[in-house]
């Protein structure tokens, strides 16, 4: 069995709701319904994404990338 891989987020400073990706804002929903579609998503939580452990490289920068183009939301992202 491999470890889990995450994806973190860090928010926009003016971004001030504590719950994140769950909050109730509609593009937050909308991006949340998003981003589980892509493959080997375990959960979101507010601040983190949580993918299988055999994830290929390829899909965790296409999806850092997509949240990167999320600039009214994410500030970074970083792959842990």
């Amino acid at each position: 069995m491999t470890t889990p891989r995450s994806l973190r987020l860090r928010f926009q400073a003016d971004w001030t709701d504590a719950r994140g990706l769950l909050a109730a804002d509609p593009r937050v929903r909308t991006l949340t319904r998003v981003l589980v579609t892509y493959p080997d998503v375990r959960h979101i939580v507010p601040d983190r994404i949580s993918l299988e452990g055999g994830t290929d490289p390829k899909t965790i920068e296409t999806v850092v990338r997509f949240l990167e183009r999320q600039q009214w939301l994410v500030k970074a992202v970083d792959v842990e």
